[in-house]
Parts: C-alpha cells; structure tokens; sequence
C-alpha cells in the first residue's frame, strides 16, 4: 500500500510526543508499505539534512514544507475570521496546500494519513480514504490550562477551546477511520459516534530505552520538552510544592528537570539541589543518573511517553491518577501514584527510603511496559484497519 502520511512538525529530532509517535509509526509502517511523507515546518533553526537522513531509509519521498512566520500571521487572522480554531490557522497555509495537492497528484497514494486535526484542513475533503490520528484531544488540553493561566490569557484559551471542540466534531465525518492514543481521550472526543475511534497507542523502543548499569548521581528526575506547558507546570509543582515536603525530611534529595528547551519558568527552578540540564544528545543518562523517575503532571492529554521510557529502563516511577489514565498502570504493584503535593511527596519518600520495595516497583513497571507498550504491535493494527478502508 502507498501510503501519503501527512505531519504538521519533522519528526526529528525525536524531542517531542507527537514526533516520536510519528517517527516510529512510518518506520513500522515502512516494512510492508511505501511512504510518501510531507512535513509542515514552522522551526526556523530545524536541521533539515539531518531530518533528512533519518527519515529517508524508510520512504518513498520525503518533502519539507516551510511555513512562513508571515503567512502563519495571516492565516491566524483567517482563522479567527472564520472562526476556526488558532492552531489550525497557525498550520494551514494556501501555498503548502496546493504543494500537498501536487504530491498527491504525483504519487497517486492509497491512503492519506494525517497526524493531529493540525493537518485536517488540507486533506479533509480530498475523494481518496483517509485516516485521522486525533493522538491527543486538543480541546480538553487548552481546557485544562485555563485554571493554570494568567487572567489574560483565559478569555482566548476559553475561545480556542469552544473552537478546538466544535472543530474536533467537525472533521469526524470526513475521515474513514479515525485514531487516538487512549480510551480515556477517545472518551473525550465531542462527537456521539466516539466510540468507533481506534485506540492505537504509542510504544516504546525497548531496545534503545533498556536498563544500563553507571553511577545515580541524582534521587529524581523528570523528563520531556520543558516548553510544553504541561511539562512547565509539573516542573514548578514539582519543585515549589512537593519537594519543600520532601526536603523537609531528606534536605540533601536532588533533582533534574531534564529537556529540550527550558522555559524561562523552568530555568528559574535551578538551585543547588535542583539542576535544569535543558536539551541532552543523550536523554537515556538522565534516566540512568537517578534514583526515581517522577512526573507529577495536573494538566495535559494523551500518553506519556517519559513514563514509558523510564519504565523500560527500569526506573521506578511515580505520576499523577491523570496521566496513569491513558497508561492504566496499577498503583502499589508497577508505579505509585499521588494526586496532590502530600501523596506525590509521600511516594518520593518511600522509594527513596526503601530500595527493596523501589527495585521491585521497577521491576514490575519493567515487565509492564514490555507486555503492553510496543510500536510494532500498535503499527500492526493500524495497518490492518488502513487495509479495511482502502
């Protein structure tokens, strides 16, 4: 099958949830299909050679398409005029979709895939089967962000949430098969038939993310884009109000905020105790270099990938009930779970006071992730459900 698999980022580096998921679904897909892959670019610093090199061995054509920050100006207006939701003006640009359309023409594809409603507009209403991956529910994300904004941004996080929901309704009908990363988002979606969405959830590579020997030379870490809000937020939780608790019994407990980009709200956390590493070639050492891995997260959808990858490093981990709802781990037996200050500063303490109990919680979080999180099984069944609609 040709399949024309449409992203509104390059999937490389491999930094943030929806490039990862990207990467690894067109790498697993590439084995029995050939890929023509197209990806909007709005990252004036991206390194598109090195993009380049590591999406060509598993597609047909590989093709950039920049976005301008001027067209990105107007095409917000645009959106704003016709009531669209912001990200989808932020993304659409009329130049980028006629190239879309001539690719479409050349490679005459047997399916278009496109990754997050970013994408919907330029390929909704093309006559060829297409597929939708939601991956995360947009609108009950920017729901979530609201209690946690300043007072400015609410009215136009509340306007982009009404559109974001109406927009998520909209463009259900125009795709054949539609998927998600979890039950619990796909219950989130506003539209009655929901409930034939396809869960499809990320995986792990379990043979770069394995458990390597070396010295902890911190007790916590916490990983991932440290822009994303969600990512922000759980940073300065993390640091203002559980480790105090933490602190209050072990001082000398140490933290990395491990990621790409740190927000100015993040780098403000550094400290003696706390170190903020911002973008690492590497980010296996920062999960190898601590005790317990933690990701206290309040707002936010979808599936975190950090707690996959701990996991399958062995790590033992602790999160919130909100985002163990789309991993669906078991408190106590494969990870620990807290849902305020208290509770999450109560798990840190056990762990790290109890390596017996923290070596079997890893142990079993380990064999958890390996029996439920894996990019080939996922894949599979995406391409089985891509050949029932084509």
């Amino acid at each position: 099958m040709r399949i024309l698999v449409l992203l509104s980022r390059i999937p490389w580096p491999l930094e943030k949830g929806d490039k990862l998921r990207a990467y690894n679904q067109v790498k697993t897909l590439a084995q029995n299909n050939e890929i023509i892959l197209i990806a909007l670019n709005t990252d004036r610093k991206a390194d598109k050679q090195k993009a380049f090199k590591a999406l060509q061995p598993y597609c047909r054509s590989v093709n950039f398409i920049d976005l301008s920050f001027t067209g990105q100006l107007m095409n917000i207006m645009a959106s704003w005029i016709k009531g669209l939701p912001l990200q989808t003006g932020y993304f659409y640009n009329r130049k980028a979709a006629r190239k879309i359309r001539q690719l479409i023409g050349e490679y005459k594809p047997d399916l278009l895939y496109g990754q997050l409603i970013r994408v919907a507009e330029y390929i909704r209403h093309e006559p060829l089967p297409k597929a939708l991956d939601y991956q995360d529910v947009f609108s009950m994300g920017v729901k979530r962000r609201l209690h946690v904004s300043a007072w400015l941004m609410r009215p136009f996080l509340m306007m982009e949430y009404k559109r974001l929901k109406l927009y998520e309704a909209a463009v259900f009908s125009d795709f054949q098969l539609k998927t998600i990363i979890s039950k619990p988002d796909r219950d989130l979606i506003p539209h009655p038939d929901r409930k034939h969405i396809l869960v499809v959830p990320n995986g792990v590579d379990h043979d770069f993310f394995r458990p390597m020997a070396g010295p902890k030379t911190v007790d916590l870490v916490f990983t991932g884009n440290m822009a994303y809000p969600p990512n922000v937020n759980a940073a300065e939780f993390l640091v203002r109000d559980i480790m105090p608790l933490v602190w209050q019994q072990r001082p000398a407990t140490t933290v990395m905020l491990a990621g790409a980009t740190p927000d100015p709200h993040v780098r403000a956390l550094a400290s003696e105790r706390v170190k903020v590493s911002g973008w690492l070639d590497d980010i296996r050492l920062a999960y190898a270099g601590a005790r317990v891995f933690i990701a206290p997260m309040r707002i936010g959808t979808g599936l975190q990938n950090k707690l996959l990858e701990a996991m399958s490093m062995r790590l033992p981990s602790i999160t919130t009930p909100l985002a163990n709802n789309a991993l669906e781990g078991h408190d106590g037996l494969n990870l620990l779970l807290g849902d305020d200050a208290a509770s999450l500063a109560a798990c840190i303490l056990r762990l790290l006071s109890d390596e017996g109990f923290a070596e079997t919680l890893a142990g079993n979080g380990y064999e958890f992730v390996h029996q439920h999180y894996n990019w080939a099984q996922a894949s599979a069944r995406l391409e089985q459900h891509f050949a029932e609609i084509t």
